[in-house]
């Protein structure tokens, strides 16, 4: 089967979302069947069980199974964009995942929007858009705790890294989704759920959120989790099994190198290096069968430049204009403006900064479905703010009180963020 890319990029191209006015080389969420929310219907179809929610992925973007499957991984290299994956697959820095396109197949999913980790997490384990699970980014206004939150650390964002410091606000994440989520929609079906990330991360605030019903496993090298992966495997192997295994290091060299950076590409090579001398090459016969391998990603990821151009403090005029700074992403900004302040806003931006970002009013931008299908959540115009404000090439906006460190960027809308794999193949 192999590489059918080509095939469907056009027709990623092509979509486009009713009443969202945005440039022809923004690349548009597919939320009927053709992005990552869509993966969760589809791996709650393949197991034998009904839908969390949602649509499925349309059938051409998976291999279809021989036969009845036992278990499903889904293996989600965060930050893994498209155009990446299939270099590093050709090039000898990761040449395993082309011989396993070459026995299954590998298509090509949009993210979501914003196309960011805490949004696209929250997706895959609820089967619910942004618009209605209501995480929108990774910086959000919390109304209900008035506080501006990490969502991510779940820590206001000027308390730095003090991980998990919501609480002290009253928020509880195994209550603040207040969704079903995968591991426990599964488990009525008689099917087990197991979560393989790194040890640094198992526990923490968002993982809280979704792993209810879900056995934990952490991981310091990849080593280690590929050699957990296949004991959990063949240890159990008469269960009806779903694995979700995350990795975040290629995200964490993207943002502080550059994507194509060595380092990231050593440390994919390691990776894959270590899934198939660990785990593909180890697994046994009677554990290869029924076992159905899914490779993804969150979203992809863009280089841009470190500049003052782009940094508010050197823009006073802009901020106060503001109720609070920017919240979001750098690369797709909720702005929440001073009464009578829009057009000002606009104005200022345009003028500093000309045809490098792009507006959406933000109850059209819901309405009509940017941030997917479904009911809204209840919260969802009180974290959007009164003006969205999309990058356009490799611009973003700097609103930190520290030092930029970041070269690597995604949330926005271009190609190398939205675009990710989806490979799957029968082991």
């Amino acid at each position: 089967m192999s590489d059918i890319t080509s095939k469907i990029l056009p027709l990623i191209h092509e979509t486009r979302l009713p009443g969202v006015d945005l440039d022809s080389d923004f690349i548009h969420p597919d939320y009927l069947g053709g992005s990552i929310l869509n993966l969760p219907a589809s791996i709650c179809q393949l197991l034998g069980a009904e839908p969390l929610a949602g649509a499925g992925l349309y059938p051409d973007r998976l291999s279809q199974p021989s036969g009845s499957l036992r278990r499903v991984i889904l293996v989600l290299v965060d930050a893994l964009s498209l155009f990446r994956l299939q270099r590093w697959m050709s090039d000898g820095t990761a040449p395993v995942w082309s011989r396993l396109a070459q026995q299954g197949k590998l298509s090509a999913l949009t993210s979501i929007v914003p196309s960011t980790t805490s949004a696209a997490l929250t997706s895959l384990w609820t089967a619910r858009s942004p618009a209605e699970h209501g995480i929108v980014g990774y910086e959000l206004w919390l109304k209900e705790y008035g506080i501006v939150s990490n969502m991510i650390q779940h820590s206001p964002m000027s308390f730095g890294n003090e991980s998990g410091s919501l609480y002290r606000a009253g928020m509880v994440p195994g209550l603040f989704l207040n969704l079903p989520t995968l591991g426990s929609h599964l488990a009525r079906y008689g099917i087990h759920s197991y979560a393989l990330q790194h040890r640094s991360i198992i526990h923490s605030g968002l993982s809280q959120m979704y792993f209810k019903d879900v056995s934990l496993h952490g991981f310091i090298t990849p080593a280690e989790l590929w050699v957990n992966l296949r004991h959990l495997v063949e240890s159990n192997s008469r269960l009806r099994q779903y694995f979700w295994v995350y990795t975040g290091q290629i995200d964490h060299f993207s943002h502080l190198y550059h994507p194509d950076d060595e380092r990231t590409e050593a440390e994919f090579s390691d990776f894959s290096w270590s899934f198939e001398r660990q785990f593909l090459d180890q697994l046994s016969p009677s554990s290869r069968r029924g076992t159905l391998l899914l490779l993804t990603a969150d979203h992809g990821m863009l280089p841009t430049q470190k500049t003052s151009r782009y940094d508010l403090r050197n823009h006073p005029e802009l901020t106060r204009l503001l109720h609070i700074m920017p919240t979001g992403e750098n690369r797709l900004m909720y702005l929440f403006i001073r009464p009578g302040q829009i057009e000002h806003v606009r104005e200022y931006i345009e003028h500093t900064w000309p045809g490098e970002f792009t507006f959406l009013d933000t109850a059209q931008a819901i309405r009509n479905g940017l941030f997917g299908p479904g009911t809204p959540h209840p919260r969802l115009a009180d974290r959007l703010g009164d003006l969205i404000v999309i990058a356009r090439k490799d611009a973003y906006l700097w609103w930190a009180d520290k030092e930029n460190p970041l070269i690597g960027r995604h949330g926005g809308l271009s190609e190398d963020e939205m675009v990710v794999p989806i490979l799957s193949v029968e082991l």
